[in-house]
């Protein structure tokens, strides 16, 4: 069964549609040691179906024009260097003082896809990731003080469970819809709260990968093709 549901996915997936149907998503550890080089990771993809998309590949190059910030525990933002790799983009930084820090992508520069022929209308999709890294402390990151549209921040985060809180545009994201998913094509329907809260339970040692989604019913050019709304998608990895 597992095959044939794959086999009807890559069918599905042509290279003009990945654009929606995968996510870029950041990895790397929750916390980290002070004057230690910190990995971080970019990939594009579906996690749950074991789908990962090669740099070079069609569907990669589509989305790979995105810009990977580094905001320290001062507020300073800095834009963090990537080298290709084969299934990712690459990127270091060291924590030279304690503090909470933040790791964050954005691409705004997709352009406008026409998915009328699958009842979704005409969009510009932007993607945005999220993952903060504590090094000596437990205060979160207050993320929505260096970016704006759909943003993911990280409230708290034990061996056992996941505190997350959405906001889009500022404000929080009541009754938000996304999904959890892991691997081996486990998935879980979750929405947040009237505060743009939620929660996930962690019962594996394993990677959980979040994605939030929401229409900006507002329609607009972009490179001079118009489109109906804006597609936002934002995630956060759990190693």
């Amino acid at each position: 069964m597992k095959t044939v549901y794959l086999l009807v996915l890559a069918l599905f997936l042509s290279a003009s549609n990945k654009a929606l149907a995968h996510y870029l998503w950041v990895e790397t550890a929750a916390t980290g040691k002070q004057n230690k080089k910190q990995e971080v990771r970019v990939y594009f993809g579906e996690y749950t179906y074991g789908v990962i998309e090669e740099v070079e590949g069609d569907a990669f190059k589509g989305v790979a024009d995105f810009k990977l910030w580094l905001v320290d525990p001062s507020g300073k933002k800095m834009q963090l260097n990537t080298t290709a790799k084969k299934d990712h983009f690459a990127a270091a930084f060291t924590p030279t003082e304690k503090g909470a820090y933040l790791v964050y992508l954005e691409n705004r520069n997709i352009n406008v896809l026409d998915y009328t022929e699958y009842d979704f209308g005409i969009f510009k999709p932007e993607y945005q990731s999220f993952k903060q890294v504590l090094v000596g402390t437990e205060t979160p990151v207050e993320v929505k003080k260096y970016t704006e549209g759909l943003i993911i921040k990280e409230v708290s985060n034990t061996a056992d469970a996941v505190k997350l809180q959405v906001f889009y545009k500022g404000k929080p994201l009541a009754e938000g819809e996304g999904t959890l998913s892991m691997k081996d094509l486990w998935t879980k329907k979750v929405t947040t709260d009237k505060q743009g809260y939620l929660n996930f339970d962690k019962p594996f040692d394993t990677k959980y990968i979040l994605e939030i989604t929401h229409n900006e019913k507002v329609p607009g050019k972009f490179k001079g093709d118009a489109y109906e709304f804006i597609w936002h998608c934002a995630t956060y990895c759990n190693l």
